[in-house]
């Protein structure tokens, strides 16, 4: 009490706000009442159960076998297949640009990668000169974070000189063409219609005229805007040069990305001093071999974003259905299309992202074990670590960025969405396998990126998963044997590029070529 009246009244404010927050953790059993009246505040702090006990029973009780492990680890053999993103039939550079033109980025940051690429196939259709492309704050992550904080800037124009003109920036003489210049009016020199996967032939017939009328050109949305189909070689297999070859992430992303692989994959020793230390920069390159272990990425995005997207029930009760349903109003005004269908409906059309649990029960299904080095891609986490329980009792090995980093390495790129995800890419490429837990953009570009280098990749066959986990009856050597089967051949091995399907994700035959 003494305390208490020594503190001025806005200490004891504060101090009331701290017990406030922290009361649900002391006394959850008293905010259910709240916790159902007010879905959309308290339906985080509601933890679900385990889904499917019976199955994380038999996860739990049996461990893989050594053949299972060494065939799972195995890399994968040379399918006879090569990098061909240089192409002898591109046209001769142009002596000049036909004017410039801008794009601007909306998405996260493997969107923008994607459109970075269309607006280098864009700018070499048009013989133009592309200015480094503006990205978007993320309406979601609220991020800022722009081409040259990613990305390096020199390197890309070095790569790709041969190719296009590209300039850091406008010149003067056209310092008037800013995001804000055109967030204010209808302007001409802003192209806004453009179709989603447009023709070639679109951007001669309506973006070169604009270009020669006026010098430049301003594509915003460009998003996609660019077709997957009809287009000549050259222009596809520079795509892929722009992707696998000119974006590179700056040194920082880099330095931090390689100290992550390192620390996951050298055990820490002990030090003369008795201090623990990595072995990240030792010269015993025999020595860091032989210590060397092999870790798998998980990319797990379960944001609230996604969940509420998807329309599925991911067992957090009635209370978590009103929360999602009412972001889902809120950010989406009714236009989610799998709202209309029941949750078994989707889940047998393998259209529901896997949970945690769920993704945890298929990585022990495969065959990896307690013993596992797991690394966690994720930015956050709908439902917190409670989510995330179930998948850490399997792997307590689990690692991510804030576990590994130290304070002062996640200073430089905390709050940045696109930097925090840019770092887990870069460890999913060092990765010995990678994973994702639903489809989007980081899966789609990491699987293409790694088909490209012929890196291991599991695919999870969403269809059959959601009918297994619809079963509450099945056992765990039954469920087990379904998933083995189902994934033989989802493992990274080359598939086609099919009509309409993203060069990005599937990178054959357009970019890699027979041996």
């Amino acid at each position: 009490m003494k305390l208490l009246e020594e503190l001025n009244q806005s200490q004891r404010f504060a101090l009331g706000g701290v017990l406030v927050i922290l009361l649900p953790c002391f006394f959850p059993t008293l905010f259910t009442p709240l916790g159902r009246a007010f879905p959309s505040v308290f339906s985080e702090w509601n933890a679900p159960k385990p889904r499917h006990l019976q199955l994380l029973k038999g996860a739990l009780q049996l461990q893989s076998s050594d053949w299972q492990q060494s065939d799972l680890w195995s890399p994968l053999p040379n399918q006879g297949w090569k990098s061909c993103v240089e192409s002898a039939a591109t046209p001769s550079f142009p002596k000049e640009s036909q004017g410039y033109v801008q794009v601007f980025l909306d998405g996260g940051l493997n969107q923008q990668r994607m459109g970075i690429c269309d607006a280098v196939a864009v700018a070499k259709i048009l013989n133009a000169t592309l200015v480094i492309p503006h990205l978007e704050v993320n309406p979601v992550w609220q991020d800022s974070s722009s081409f040259t904080e990613i990305f390096d800037i020199d390197h890309f124009i070095n790569v790709l000189k041969d190719d296009i003109f590209i300039a850091k920036e406008l010149p003067s003489i056209y310092s008037w063409s800013t995001r804000e210049y055109y967030a204010t009016g209808i302007r001409a020199t802003r192209i806004k219609t453009a179709p989603v996967h447009a023709s070639a032939n679109w951007y001669l017939e309506n973006v070169l005229p604009v270009l020669q009328s006026y010098g430049i050109a301003a594509l915003a949305p460009f998003s996609h805007r660019l077709a997957f189909d009809n287009l000549p070689s050259y222009i596809q297999r520079l795509r892929c040069k722009v992707n696998f070859k000119a974006l590179v992430f700056v040194p920082q992303i880099k330095e931090l990305g390689e100290a992550l692989v390192n620390r996951i994959r050298y055990p820490p020793i002990e030090s003369r001093a008795g201090e623990t230390e990595y072995l990240q920069g030792r010269t015993d390159e025999n020595s860091n071999k032989q210590r060397a272990r092999k870790f798998v990425v998980l990319h797990l995005r379960f944001d609230k974003d996604m969940a509420a997207h998807s329309a599925c029930d991911f067992g957090g009760g009635k209370a978590e259905k009103m929360a999602l349903a009412k972001y889902r109003q809120v950010i989406w005004q009714g236009r989610v299309q799998k709202s209309q269908f029941t949750d078994e409906e989707l889940r047998n059309q393998g259209r529901c992202p896997l949970t945690p649990e769920e993704i945890g029960l298929l990585l022990t299904a495969l065959g990896f074990s307690n013993s596992t080095h797991l690394y966690l891609a994720s930015h956050k986490v709908y439902g917190g670590e409670a989510r995330i329980s179930t998948l850490r009792k399997l792997f307590p090995l689990m690692e991510d960025k804030r576990s590994l980093a130290s304070a002062e390495e996640l200073g430089k790129v905390e709050g940045k969405a696109s930097l925090l995800a840019a770092v887990d890419y870069y460890v999913s490429m060092q990765s010995d396998i990678f994973i994702s837990a639903s489809p989007g953009n980081m899966h789609n570009a990491l699987v293409g990126h790694r088909s490209y280098k012929n890196l291991k990749t599991i695919r999870p066959n969403m269809a059959l998963l959601g009918q297994l986990f619809l079963n509450k009856s099945i056992e765990w050597l039954e469920f087990q044997k379904a998933v083995l089967n189902g994934h033989k051949n989802r493992q990274g091995q080359i598939r086609f590029r099919k009509e309409k399907q993203s060069i990005y994700t599937y990178p054959v035959p357009d970019c890699i070529c027979q041996a």
